[in-house]
């Protein structure tokens, strides 16, 4: 769905995703139009702020992921940007029989996850897209790394170790494999991170869903700092757990509680590259059920957030279509598209054959030499 189809509420009150030790709760006072409500009507208001704060967690999900559906859709070229890629005009493969039917089986499971995505997001009414949110996040998290494995598959990377798979595609990203929309990253050690081809990213993330570039942009490179100082926290849990690599007190030799810039610094190596995969890994991550239950209470706009999480699908699964058709050769994944089970047929793997995959490998052939005549 468009950017245009979606419908935004609009005075959403949301606030930036900030640890609250930063900014701490305000006191707030008891306005004279407050103290003049009776008992019933202060119990519906305090009821009212209770709930708004409850969505905080949630309305910022879906401020992010609004954010780079927007941005996706701001910065798309009519071939999706991959036909002027070197790594794509040079991508290719040698592939056995046994390599094409493991790629058939992994584009198998990508297509028929976003079939089930896209009956959720196409059938649904609002209180249904609340409670589907539990598969929901899953199915947007696993169509988009069934595509990516096959993918990573016609590189040389055969795998679904998701470590390995995040390594290797954050190299990718970095390599400019990936149309300019979604080739931002964020690099370097934690409290020294720097965000790259993302130049609105230094900006204040706003407090409402984006409505200009500048605002997708600035959220966006929140969500990177957020999801790499995360990861940054549990990389040093896990090597401070470990007692052959915990980092120790040179007086002591215990494991430093009390960490400076230069420790941190010794696990930037450690972290790797965070991309728009790690971004949509946070579903997987909120996928569990507590998780979940904060976003299925909220009071949030759950059609924008499955009509969000559907354009950045489309796109990212349209980027790997197109890779594995250039390695494949494009006459052998029409074969493969033909062959589809009936679910799949006249659907949106045909339309974007059509209209992304097709376009991108084509524009990239030679033209034929024309021969005079003896």
């Amino acid at each position: 769905m468009g950017l245009s189809g979606m419908t935004m509420k609009p005075e959403a009150r949301i606030i930036p995703l900030i640890p609250a030790e930063t900014y701490p709760a305000p006191v707030m006072a008891i306005s004279p139009a407050e103290a003049a409500l009776t008992p019933e009507e202060q119990e519906q208001q305090r009821l009212a702020d209770e709930s708004w704060r409850r969505s905080i967690p949630a309305q910022v999900f879906l401020n992010y992921f609004f954010a780079l559906s927007y941005h996706i859709q701001e910065g798309e070229s009519p071939l999706g940007g991959l036909a002027h890629l070197p790594y794509f005009r040079q991508h290719q493969a040698e592939l056995t029989e046994a390599d094409v039917a493991a790629l058939t089986k992994l584009l198998h499971s990508c297509w028929s996850t976003e079939y089930a995505l896209r009956a959720t997001a196409e059938l649904g009414d609002e209180n249904f897209l609340r409670n589907a949110l539990h598969w929901t996040f899953p199915q947007a998290y696993h169509t988009i790394q069934a595509g990516l494995q096959a993918f990573l598959y016609t590189t040389g990377v055969r795998t679904n170790n998701a470590q390995v798979v995040r390594r290797e595609v954050g190299r990718l990203v970095v390599k400019n494999a990936y149309p300019r929309p979604v080739s931002f990253y964020a690099a370097g050690a934690y409290g020294d991170f720097s965000i790259h081809r993302l130049p609105l990213a230094g900006y204040k993330a706003g407090l409402h869903i984006a409505s200009q570039e500048i605002d997708a942009q600035a959220q966006i490179g929140q969500f990177l700092r957020t999801t790499r100082k995360q990861k940054a926290i549990t990389v040093r849990q896990q090597v401070q757990a470990n007692p052959n690599t915990a980092i120790r007190s040179q007086k002591t030799g215990r494991p430093l509680d009390k960490w400076t810039a230069a420790h941190w610094q010794q696990l930037t190596w450690r972290l790797g590259y965070t991309t728009i995969f790690d971004l949509l890994g946070r579903l997987r991550i909120s996928q569990s059920s507590r998780e979940i239950e904060r976003y299925v209470e909220a009071d949030i706009d759950f059609r924008l957030f499955h009509s969000s999480l559907l354009s950045i699908v489309s796109y990212i699964n349209g980027v790997h279509e197109a890779y594995v058709a250039k390695a494949l050769g494009l006459a052998r994944y029409e074969q493969l598209v033909r062959e589809l089970p009936a679910h799949l047929q006249h659907s949106f793997v045909q339309e974007r054959l059509r209209t992304r995959v097709q376009p991108a490998i084509l524009s990239t052939e030679p033209e034929p030499e024309l021969k005079m005549a003896a």
